[in-house]
């Protein structure tokens, strides 16, 4: 409750003073002129979203400008209408905490008619130094896989250095990263505990990608930030969808949602459910003891009391089952290595969430989001007390309550910016151990609970210096409380600059964040035992982790070419206790730890092309990066003697990622998708005579999907994910059992069915 109270606070001084927060709105401005280049005044503006109803409407001043505040993120069409002149329209997408400016030169209209133009001045997009990629709901429900419950395709095929291995989301070379559900982050302190994603992809409008570059309203995850927008409910007017799906290994998605709206009220709300007996990645090529259920529930709600208050809503419950996969035959390569073959273990995880935002326009210029949320989280992990040589049981309980506070106005040249965000933790873990190899071990079973806090305040400014370039500073300070207290206060430093007529935008950013510790502990027995199962030479030991501190140097730009977006950029992390995970002894209980440094380099490459044919859209991902870490273990579970000096590779390091993809509609009312993914292999953890390369080989993956609608109601598509089959192990770390393969060939079926009620 004492981050609450502080948040009550200081979001009272927010209200009276400059000050806003990592969001999921944008503005748009622009300025309407005739061909002589003088102002256009009372000229009608509708700003109207491109995948839904959603819609806003407002006329120039008398300067010939105009303002749309409180945009969320997307994509929209801007109109501009007058009596005389010809209708204008221009193509917009608004990116979170951004002010796209659009400038309309309108045309005397015919004397018969009116016609409709495009605006022929370009979008002025130069305010963003955050490398983002934007995937709306068509993307997903087009992209193979992509819109089953617990895939994370929506961001693997689509972002470049994003990738799946041991069962856990990597990006950029690190684990944690952050999901923020209609900008608000939903806080998880915890490492390698949850593998179901943190929403439903059908339940998803837009999801924004950030990479890196943060300005100073983010700041706890440096690695990666998922920005969702959900549905709202303007995508329908009281219609609703069935979706269903079956396919081999007895898979089977189902979803039911429904939605309206009003002027001034809009409802979604879903219910789903899922199972397959290929669950998580395996051993072995073969699949054993791999399945997975789960069940869930998602509404969102959004209300506009007046032109200047609105209010949404947002809230989730889910739970997944999963068991985990093992070796069956005892004499397995693997089984030497990391015995699994006696092992019958499941996780079960319940997580759930409810955020409430109250949106407050003072005027065009000055908008407040405040934004109160509470998050449950639950992760289990059992075994059956037969479970040879040991029987393990890792129950993660964690509560968090807290919130945001967003208050940003916009002067001539400057987009000021300040906020606060809060909350207080509650982390209770019960640890349990029977031994069953013989040795005579009594039961062990230990209770730590955590509580903690964390307070970040932050102050943040992009100042125009002329229409071409813009300069970004911002200040964090971060205030964390729990096995260890520590306060931080770090910059952020950045620039764009737009090339006029070309419009390429290069971008420059250095800056430095600090990521909170996991709250967890470990003492009494159980780190007793482990101590005495240690090897001569291994000590086994606790010690108390801090928080993880980065410093981030990046440069690119961004290219477009005739509707083409083209994205170039490289960067460089250096990290302080570097945030990782390791296992008690061959269990797949894993305690955070913390390593002294690290260092991840890359350069990325995305492109983006636009509707070509008016049907189809092609995008291209690609990374080139190195992640590494050097030195002892700082923190966490520390196992074994220092290594030896230098950077050695992560366990997740691959150095060369791809993703080539397409997806659109086709004629005769048909439409498909395509990804190809490669990548070159990850690091070898276990050299042998099999695999006796410092990385294991690199592996490609080809996912397909096609379908046709049958008039408004109906749609049918067939996927087929891993069309090849090509089935090898990517990953040979202590991590989930020690060895993982990729998926075999997963082909299914999916019906919609939209109805109207």
């Amino acid at each position: 409750m004492r981050a609450l109270m502080h948040f009550a606070f200081l979001a009272a001084l927010l209200i009276f003073g400059p000050v806003a927060m990592a969001s999921v709105f944008g503005n748009i401005r622009g300025i309407v002129h005739d061909p002589q280049h003088r102002p256009v005044s009372g000229a009608g503006v509708k700003l109207k979203s491109a995948t839904s109803d959603w819609s806003q409407e407002t006329q120039t001043g008398p300067n010939g400008d105009f303002t749309f505040s409180a945009v969320p993120l997307g994509d929209y069409v801007v109109t501009v209408s007058i009596s005389g002149f010809a209708t204008s329209q221009e193509s917009v997408t608004v990116v979170a905490d951004s002010s796209p400016v659009v400038h309309f030169m309108l045309r005397v209209a015919a004397i018969s008619q009116t016609t409709t133009v495009n605006a022929q001045a370009e979008v002025d997009s130069a305010d963003s130094i955050s490398p983002t990629t934007l995937v709306n709901r068509e993307d997903i429900a087009q992209t193979p896989g992509a819109d089953l419950t617990n895939s994370l395709a929506m961001i693997t095929d689509f972002t470049p250095g994003a990738y799946l291995t041991h069962d856990m989301l990597h990006m950029r070379g690190g684990h944690q990263t952050t999901w923020l559900i209609d900008g608000v982050p939903i806080p998880n302190t915890n490492i390698a505990t949850n593998l179901a994603p943190q929403i439903d992809p059908k339940d998803v409008d837009y999801v924004e990608v950030l990479r890196g570059s943060y300005d100073a309203g983010y700041g706890d995850r440096t690695y990666g930030e998922f920005n969702v927008l959900p549905r709202s409910g303007f995508e329908k007017n009281n219609d609703g969808e069935l979706v269903t799906t079956l396919g081999n290994f007895y898979q089977t998605n189902e979803q039911v949602n429904f939605g309206g709206h009003t002027e001034r009220f809009a409802y979604y709300a879903s219910v789903n459910g899922n199972r397959s007996n290929l669950g998580l990645e395996t051993p072995v090529a073969q699949v054993y003891h791999d399945a997975e259920n789960g069940y869930g529930g998602f509404t969102s709600l959004l209300y506009n009391l007046d032109p200047k208050d609105q209010f949404r809503f947002n809230a989730q419950v889910r739970q997944d089952h999963y068991q985990i996969p093992y070796d069956p035959d005892p004499n397995d390569f693997e089984n030497q290595q990391f015995d699994t073959h006696a092992l019958r273990d499941g996780q079960k995880e319940t997580d759930g969430y409810v955020i409430f935002s109250w949106v407050h326009t003072f005027n065009p210029d000055t908008v407040l989001t405040v934004s109160p949320f509470y998050h449950y989280n639950d992760a289990s992990y059992d075994s059956p007390s037969t479970d040879t040589p040991i029987a393990t049981t890792d129950h993660h309980r964690s509560t968090y309550e807290g919130g945001q506070a967003v208050l940003g106005f916009h002067l001539p040249k400057n987009d000021a910016q300040a906020g606060i965000y809060a909350f207080s933790a509650n982390d209770n873990e019960l640890f349990g151990l029977i031994s069953n190899d013989g040795s005579g071990t009594a039961p062990i079973r230990e209770t730590d609970a955590v509580p903690g806090s964390q307070e970040a305040v932050f102050v943040s400014d992009k100042f125009s210096v002329t229409s071409w370039l813009t300069l970004i500073a911002g200040v964090r300070s971060t205030h964390f409380s729990g096995v260890v207290t520590e306060d931080t206060t770090y910059p952020r430093l950045g620039g764009t600059v737009r090339i006029p007529h070309l419009n390429w935008v290069f971008r420059a950013f250095w800056g430095k964040f600090y990521q909170g510790p996991p709250l967890v502990t470990l003492s009494g027995p159980l780190l007793a035992f482990l101590a005495d199962q240690s090897t001569p030479g291994s000590p086994v030991s606790f010690a108390p982790l801090h928080g993880e501190r980065d410093e981030e140097h990046q440069f690119g730009v961004t290219i477009p070419i005739r509707g083409w977006a083209l994205d170039i950029d490289n960067f460089e992390t250096r990290g302080i206790n570097f945030l990782d995970h390791n296992n008690i002894g061959e269990s797949d209980i894993f305690i955070p730890v913390s390593v002294a440094g690290s260092r991840i380099r890359g350069t990325e490459l995305t492109i983006r092309s636009p509707r070509l044919w008016d049907r189809v859209q092609a995008h291209l991902a690609y990374s080139n990066q190195i992640a590494q870490a050097e030195g002892a273990f700082t923190g966490g579970l520390i196992v074994g003697t220092p290594p030896p000096p230098g950077y050695s590779a992560l366990d997740h390091d691959q150095r060369n990622t791809l993703n080539v993809g397409a997806s659109g509609r086709l004629p005769w009312q048909s439409f498909g998708g395509i990804n190809i993914y490669y990548g070159s292999g990850f690091s070898n953890g276990s050299p042998n005579a099999q695999y006796p390369d410092a990385y294991l080989p690199g592996h490609a993956q080809i996912d397909l999907s096609l379908g046709k609608e049958f008039g408004e109601k109906y749609s049918f598509s067939v996927s087929a994910l891993n069309i090849a089959n090509r089935h090898l192990l990517i990953d040979n770390s202590l991590t989930f059992g020690g060895f993982h393969y990729d998926n075999p060939r997963e082909i299914y079926a999916e019906f919609r069915w939209h109805f109207h009620y």
